[in-house]
């Protein structure tokens, strides 16, 4: 009787060592996804258009099979290149970290760009021959899939940066459930925004109240308003987590300078209110500081990304821009 006591204590504290590690993983990848959040709003805010002008009944499934080539990509081939990195060439992690920290900065300065100078794609012959349905929605999922690709390989290297050092498995799992859940929430989302126009639709001519029928015209209306929000929330958010991880992998790389002094200037604008506004404006002076570094920045890239980088990357991929 002791012996099956003595064993069932055991089995107590290994499912405790188990809760708690789940646990511990369930917290890391909460902190790790959050650093991630540019990417993964601009992720949300681009995805919609690559189903616009197709019929409501092939947009769940056009946004299905991204999503799924996303899993793909996450789980199967940024995950383990991630964890070799993490543990067999860790001084890799900052550059590269600089490099997807670059690339949100010179995305985000590159949208705000084209809204002072029009896009010449803006001002295309609209008389062009019409592209077959079934070879546009080929060409519009293999062009998002390539750009989840990239937006997914910045969220896994931030993600992996945030990730404190650990066991080979508690990595593992910490970046497994950061992609499933990130991947989730964007093409969750993603699905919801497509669709709340037709749900605004249905609602305004098939409710029984009025209430119901003037909350689906409302929607109807507000969705063009709130895709214009979300693209502004998402440059913003580009712009200064850009910055931010800039800073980040400089100090990790030995160059702290700059991140000391925009903490320096957070902190000299933050005790100028009173204390309980302290935490929140110091935060807000430096996510705006990064913000106007990470816009400087990219303004920087802008012709060195459009006339050198852009041009190689077509030619060797066949991918293209999504401004």
């Amino acid at each position: 009787m002791s012996g099956l006591l003595a064993l069932l204590d055991d089995v107590a504290g290994i499912a405790k060592v188990a809760a708690s590690s789940l646990d511990d993983v369930a917290s890391q990848a909460l902190k790790a996804g959050s650093k991630a959040a540019g990417a993964v709003i601009d992720d949300a805010a681009v995805t919609p258009k690559y189903v616009a002008g197709f019929e409501a009944s092939r947009e769940l499934p056009i946004i299905w099979r991204i999503a799924r080539a996303s899993f793909r990509n996450k789980l199967l081939i940024l995950l383990p290149i991630g964890l070799l990195l993490a543990n067999f060439a860790p001084w890799m992690i900052a550059p590269l970290l600089m490099l997807g920290g670059a690339y949100l900065c010179f995305e985000g300065a590159e949208k705000i760009y084209h809204l002072i100078v029009p896009h010449h794609e803006d001002h295309k012959d609209h008389h062009e021959a019409p592209v077959d349905a079934a070879m546009l929605e080929e060409q519009r999922a293999s062009g998002a899939i390539k750009t989840d690709f990239i937006l997914s390989a910045e969220i896994m290297t931030i993600a992996l940066a945030a990730v404190p050092a650990s066991t080979f498995w508690m990595e593992a799992a910490t970046l497994a459930l950061v992609a499933i859940g990130i991947t989730i929430a964007v093409y969750g989302s993603v699905a919801l925004i497509v669709k709340a126009d037709d749900v605004g639709l249905w609602l305004s001519q098939n409710g029984r109240l009025g209430l119901t029928r003037a909350a689906g015209r409302g929607l109807v209306r507000g969705m063009p308003h709130f895709m214009r929000l979300l693209t502004i929330v998402g440059t913003a958010a580009m712009l200064w987590v850009g910055g931010s991880i800039i800073v980040h992998a400089l100090k990790e790389m030995g160059f702290g300078g700059l991140g000391y002094l925009i903490h320096g200037w957070a902190h000299s604008v933050a005790v100028m209110v009173p204390e309980a506004w302290q935490g929140f404006t110091e935060w807000f002076a430096t996510a705006t500081l990064d913000g106007i570094l990470g816009l400087a920045l990219g303004f920087i890239l802008i012709p060195i990304g459009t006339r050198f980088v852009t041009p190689i990357w077509k030619a060797a991929t066949g991918v293209f821009s999504r401004s």
